[in-house]
């Protein structure tokens, strides 16, 4: 017994001596999408331990002495971590190990179940670098094939034919919306997307699966990341300014994400035509809060505010057009002024709770408000110039003469007011090598609309009357003593409810045909809704959307994939495809259906030694029940019923890699045939006829000065149906916009980044930091995108003249991380 006790008393004294001389780190590792890693290996020579499920470890080490830990996975890059821990402390450090690639006899191991499902990966470096007018995810989106429009000041875009709003957008699973009233790229400010806060952008050109929503054309899933670790960053240029903040507590449970934005677009706007004062105030603030309660269930927040001023007062302007034979100008001069606002708030709280490793729940529940203010009283008084053409001239290029054609007033007071909410259930279930997954959704929205908008034209002294109004203007040869009416007079008070209950069902797997490997994947989605309000007869409608996709690889000496998918697609109306060009609210409206028929390839393969990516498709699109529309600008004036038949069809192929070693490039060309017919009067051209396009975004360095960078973003699209006058028989103008093409360069230099430390002493405390120029529109082509119809009584003629968007523009650009 006594022998016993001296033992136990020695080893007590020797254990607190051990425990005295030792530190402990701990924490828990997390991949690039900020989830936790299994089975990760904490070591410091011949000691270590490995994460838990929860990504959590615990390692004692010796203190008061410089030690390496390493953090190494099978499927993760390995990282090692250099530390110096006081004895008797303990120090919470939470690493992020990137995915690694590992090659085997020149066999890529690589996870191809995004490129089986026809998703479209872009980096979000390469976004951070594209300079573009309107810097964000959207630009990108448009230097890929089959996505396109004609104005950089916006954020919308179009898809294989599509219209704005056929375009699904997600921020962490949860759907977000535009503005309602946005009628000029200039008015848009900030997109939603905050691309600092931004960890995976995904997108599909069409053939989605049917766990994304009702919408005929695109889908774009953006994931913000969640933070491991404080940073800082800020970003500046002429256009505005951006703060974003990442934070942890203690014990990584709690994450936070912060980003704020400013923008201002004054210096794009002053170079176009227009002489003006303008004011804009575009900014917003965004959060993005996480906490795990433990290994099985995370609450998350996301809420966003944006308020967007948009003050504008013309002031005169002058537009060249015409041929170098006979060429005039169009000069106008302006009273009054537009004031508009739009302030939306966004807040989503989702609950994921992960019942064993194989079934996670997940439910969301979201908000969204948007207060819109249109205000305008602008006269403008109109002539027709001639312009010096004399190369030899003082005055080459000024207007000589003018001839006084009329004048034209616009009135609008439009307020909006837009309240939508909804819950999202969903569930994933694992059994084996099969997924399912699930979901149901009731979504409320309210919506309040007062349209008051009026425009009288005067010519020669004569008040236009509209194109439907008999006896048509014949001033002043035969007198005219009706009343004076406006040429165009829209007045409606609407108060809308819509009720929506959806779902989906949806079955994915991965097998094997001998050696060649498949991915299957079966859905449907299902919807239904009720429109009712003030003054409104209450209507209901159901619709059903199987899809499917089927996805071979070959077992082949090239790399090679081949998808096919398809299946119904419904987009049941938004309030906006409800109303009609008078403002009416139609709740007949059915939903427009799509057929999709899509056959994609991809191929990977080598090129000088480095990897390079052909991706092709074709798709064919039969469209039903369409709600025709007219494009003004950004702005879709919907016909609010289901009167025409359509069809798109086309290919899409881009061709990217490291055409420059260590960056990536890529080349892109689309092919474009949509037509629509209009109660069986014929096919035409829709609106968003784009017939080609041809895309580059380049990068590149300085050989002997690598940190000396170059990005180039340009952009070839043939010109689409349009600048028509407003509610236009669309089978009396056919004509064509002028071809767009723009070309944004930026070059920067890399002071401070992961690669390149710091090489002078005020350069430590930067993680990052960079500076350079972008220079927009670098060929100062004159790109249009509507036209102003000028109309003269004397001569019983109307004159198109185009509106320009901005001409060239140098930016200054900084960029650090702390």
């Amino acid at each position: 017994m006594k022998t016993k006790f001296i033992f136990l008393f020695f080893l007590g004294i020797y254990s607190t001596f051990t425990i005295a001389q030792t530190a402990t780190i701990k924490g828990k590792v997390f991949d690039d999408a900020g989830k936790p890693i299994e089975n990760v290996s904490v070591s410091n020579g011949n000691f270590g331990t490995t994460t838990g499920k929860s990504g959590s470890y615990n390692l004692k080490i010796p203190s008061a002495t410089n030690i390496n830990i390493l953090f190494s996975h099978i499927s993760y890059n390995s990282y090692t971590k250099r530390v110096r821990i006081p004895k008797g402390k303990t120090l919470q450090f939470s690493p992020k190990l990137h995915i690694k690639t590992e090659k085997i006899d020149e066999v890529i191991i690589k996870d191809d179940k995004k490129n089986a499902e026809g998703i479209t990966n872009i980096k979000t470096e390469t976004i951070h670098k594209l300079p573009s007018a309107n810097n964000g995810v959207e630009s990108i989106l448009k230097t890929l094939p089959g996505v396109n429009f004609n104005n950089e000041l916006s954020t919308q875009y179009n898809v294989r034919g599509g219209s704005f709003d056929e375009n699904l957008v997600y921020v962490n699973g949860i759907e977000v919306y535009r503005p309602f009233l946005i009628r000029s790229g200039q008015q848009e400010g900030l997109s939603f997307v905050n691309p600092n806060l931004t960890q995976n952008v995904d997108f599909s050109a069409g053939g989605f699966q049917a766990k994304y929503g009702d919408k005929l054309s695109s889908v774009l899933d953006i994931t913000y990341r969640k933070p491991t670790q404080f940073g800082l960053s800020i970003d500046a240029s002429l256009l505005g300014a951006s703060v974003t903040v990442d934070g942890t507590s203690k014990n990584n449970k709690f994450k936070a994400l912060v980003g704020a934005r400013y923008r201002n677009n004054s210096l794009i706007v002053n170079s176009k035509d227009i002489n003006s004062n303008y004011d804009p105030n575009f900014t917003d603030i965004q959060t993005y809060l996480s906490y795990e309660f433990n290994d099985k269930f995370t609450l998350d927040f996301l809420g966003s505010y944006a308020l967007n001023n948009y003050n504008f007062t013309p002031i005169s302007r002058q537009t060249n057009f015409g041929t170098i034979v006979n060429p005039l100008a169009l000069v106008v001069h302006y009273q009054g002024k537009e004031k508009d606002r739009y302030e939306t708030i966004f807040g989503a709280i989702k609950g994921i709770y992960k019942a064993t490793d194989d079934l996670t729940f997940s439910l969301t529940t979201s908000t969204y408000n948007t207060k819109e203010q249109e205000h305008y009283d602008i006269l403008a008084f109109y002539g027709i110039g001639e312009v010096n053409a004399d190369f030899g001239s003082d005055n080459f290029g000024d207007v000589d003469f003018v001839q006084a054609i009329g004048s034209q007033l616009d009135h609008a007071r439009n307020d909006l007011e837009a309240q939508i909410s909804n819950v999202n259930l969903k569930a994933t279930l694992r059994k084996n090598t099969n997924l399912f997954e699930f979901g149901v959704k009731y979504q409320h929205e309210n919506i309040k609309d007062r349209i008051i908008e009026w425009q009288v034209i005067d010519s020669a002294g004569f008040s236009i009357r509209p194109p439907y109004l008999l006896p048509k203007n014949d001033e002043p040869y035969t007198p005219y003593s009706g009343p004076i009416v406006p040429y165009q007079n829209v007045r409606a008070m609407n108060d809308v409810k819509i009720d929506r209950i959806s779902g989906f069902a949806q079955w994915s797997k991965k097998s094997n045909i001998n050696e060649h490997t498949i991915w299957y994947n079966v859905g449907v989605r299902t919807q239904h809704w009720t429109v009712s309000g003030d003054k409104i007869n209450t209507d209901s409608h159901t619709v059903v959307s199987p899809r499917a996709q089927f996805t071979i690889k070959p077992n082949w000496d090239k790399d090679m994939l081949f998808r096919v998918s398809g299946g119904y697609y419904h987009q049941a109306p938004f309030y906006r495809e409800l109303r009609d060009s008078t403002g009416a609210v139609n709740p007949e409206v059915k939903a427009q259906q799509a057929i999709h028929f899509v056959l994609g390839n991809d191929y990977s393969f080598k090129m000088w030694g480095r990897s390079f990516k052909l991706v092709s498709e074709a798709y064919y699109k039969k469209l039903t029940d369409v709600n025709t529309f007219t494009i003004d600008n950004v702005q879709i004036r919907y016909r609010a019923n289901n009167n025409a038949i359509a069809y798109a069809t086309g290919f899409d192929i881009r061709l990217n890699g490291e055409f420059v070693p260590g960056t990536e490039s890529w080349f892109s060309f689309g092919y474009l045939l949509t037509k629509e017919n209009l109660d069986n009067r014929g096919y035409i051209s829709r609106p968003t006829d784009q017939r080609l396009k041809f895309a580059i975004l380049f990068q590149d360095y300085v050989p002997t000065i690598p940190n000396l960078k170059m990005y180039l973003n340009m952009v070839y699209n043939t010109g689409v149906p349009g600048g028509s006058p407003s509610y236009a028989d669309p089978y009396l103008f056919q004509n064509r916009l002028k071809n767009y093409f723009r070309a944004d360069l930026g070059i920067s230099y890399i002071f401070v980044d992961s690669q390149n430390p710091a090489k002078a002493k005020w350069q430590e405390k930067f993680k990052e930091l960079s500076a350079g120029i972008e220079l927009f529109n670098m060929f100062d082509v004159q790109n249009s995108i509507t036209n102003t119809w000028v109309k003269d009584v004397s001569s019983n003629r109307s004159i198109a003249i185009p509106n320009f968007l901005s001409g060239r523009i140098l930016n200054v650009k900084v960029a650090m991380r702390f």
